[in-house]
């Protein structure tokens, strides 16, 4: 009896307003992390790839730049109505491109990928600035904001549409036009916002292509791009920076994370118990593959003991499998070099860590990973100080304030943290004291289109959402005019 093995699916790039193979033929195989195995190919772009997207783009931006705000408004609109009329479509691609759980996808991510969309067309018309005005006798001054040019952008694999639509929409809104590379790995929901944005804006606005490292680095290589927008490590950020350097191109990036999420200890019962809850959500959901991850949890030493086992509990009863079962937390890890890397970490583990829930695989198909709490850990442990990137938290005590904030300011990362206490004024103190570019309190995780997100130190700089991350995709004029003819 033989098996029937199904074709490959073959995925192609978006240039200049049509779909193309790579110019030498080189593809990739993708592979479905729930299952191992390998569902499409998609273009290994080269030079040939990258410089005909490149010019696409710069030939598209004179139109694109010009028109009026309105104009770009209305196309963000129809792309995130096309984006909900053909969200059962995205959640497919995602879920092959990712392993997450398909329920999830439709209710935690599609929803504010379209409001981000929204956010950034209303954004397009509502430019600030100072005020026109005379500040040199005879002379009147005022500020332009213009978009930047031709934006090169890299997207991660841990939200491969999401991340997208963060970089692509205020791209656009702003009037630049669009070359973005998604990970090698998860390419598949990229080509496919390919189609629908293609089919709603002028050809050579919005370009796809596929690749590797290499490609991504030709990308941000190339003389043409004003601008490099990369969300990644903080390995491949550094790289980004140094390359764009050379012609002193602007520069975007989201990096690593490794938030601090410190609990005190003044929340009674219900609070308590649903800070254990909100955190193990927080630390294990997407398989903890998000820079904001609630994964390095500092808890006072009078609870800490208490925390700890209430979160190994919540470890115990967390779980993961398959995309099509509705009891399932999160998914697989993206890649079988991602689930060597989460391994790797809890082995090396030193000997006064001690594993309270998990610390292994699951199963032999696809790269499933167990919830997982470890305890007993130093600060200078390799755990706390780096991005382990999949579903493991850490928790250490501490004693007071002082060492609570020294703690989790102790790593390169400033990303995001929180503070759960019921004292106000502790709040406080703690969100001015923390060297994160978001503090939540009380809570850990939740976004909104309005506000900043982004960070400091080795998370990078540039902010993604709000106007803030609109007006990075602008430069700034000044215009002087005399008064007297």
């Amino acid at each position: 009896m033989t098996t029937e093995v199904r074709p490959l699916r073959t995925l192609r790039n978006y240039i200049d307003g049509e779909f193309r193979e790579a110019a030498d033929g080189r593809t990739t195989e993708v592979v479905n992390p729930a299952t191992g195995e390998a569902y499409a190919t998609a273009p290994l772009s080269g030079r040939a790839d990258v410089d005909a997207a490149m010019a696409a783009a710069e030939a598209a931006f004179p139109a694109w730049r010009d028109l009026v705000p309105a104009d770009r408004q209305k196309a963000l609109l129809k792309i995130a109505d096309a984006f909900e009329e053909r969200a059962e479509e995205l959640i497919a691609a995602e879920v092959e491109n990712t392993g997450k759980p398909i329920g999830l996808t439709r209710t935690e991510e599609i929803p504010p990928m379209v409001d981000q969309i929204r956010f950034f067309a209303g954004a397009a018309r509502m430019l600030d600035g100072r005020s026109g005005g005379e500040y040199m006798a005879g002379l009147t001054s005022f500020v332009r904001r213009e978009p930047i040019g031709v934006c090169a952008q890299v997207a991660p694999w841990n939200y491969p549409m999401m991340m997208a639509v963060w970089k692509f929409a205020p791209a656009l809104a702003a009037g630049n036009t669009v070359v973005l590379k998604p990970s090698d790995t998860t390419p598949a929901s990229t080509v496919l916002m390919a189609e629908i944005i293609g089919s709603i804006v002028p050809k050579g606005v919005f370009n796809v292509i596929t690749g590797d490292r290499d490609t991504g680095r030709l990308m941000v290589e190339h003389p043409t791009p004003a601008m490099a927008s990369i969300t990644g490590s903080v390995r491949a950020g550094m790289e980004v920076a140094g390359a764009a350097a050379q012609d002193l191109k602007r520069v975007h990036l989201e990096l690593g994370g490794k938030a601090p999420v410190v609990v005190f200890d003044d929340l009674d019962g219900a609070a308590f118990a649903k800070a254990v809850e909100d955190i193990s959500v927080a630390g294990f959901f997407n398989a903890g593959q998000d820079c904001t991850a609630a994964t390095r949890v500092l808890v006072h030493e009078a609870v800490h003991d208490e925390f700890v086992r209430a979160l190994a509990k919540a470890a115990a009863e967390t779980r993961t499998g398959q995309p099509d079962d509705e009891d399932v937390l999160y998914g697989p890890l993206n890649n079988a070099a991602q689930l060597a890397q989460v391994e790797g970490f809890v082995e090396r583990l030193p000997a006064h860590a001690k594993v309270e829930a998990g610390g292994h695989r699951i199963g032999d198909k696809g790269y499933f990973y167990a919830p997982t709490v470890v305890s007993g850990l130093k600060q200078d442990d390799e755990i706390i100080q780096k991005e382990v990137f999949g579903p493991v938290i850490t928790v250490q005590p501490f004693t007071d304030e002082a060492q609570a904030i020294a703690y989790a300011n102790g790593v390169e990362y400033g990303l995001a943290s929180s503070v759960w206490t019921k004292d106000h004024g502790r709040a406080m103190r703690l969100s001015k004291a923390l060297d994160f570019g978001c503090v939540w309190i009380n809570t850990h995780i939740p976004l909104v289109a309005e506000m900043p997100h982004g960070g400091f130190k080795k998370s990078g700089y540039g902010k993604d959402l709000s106007s803030y991350g609109f007006e990075d995709y602008t430069r700034v004029k000044h215009v002087m005019t005399s008064l007297e003819v």
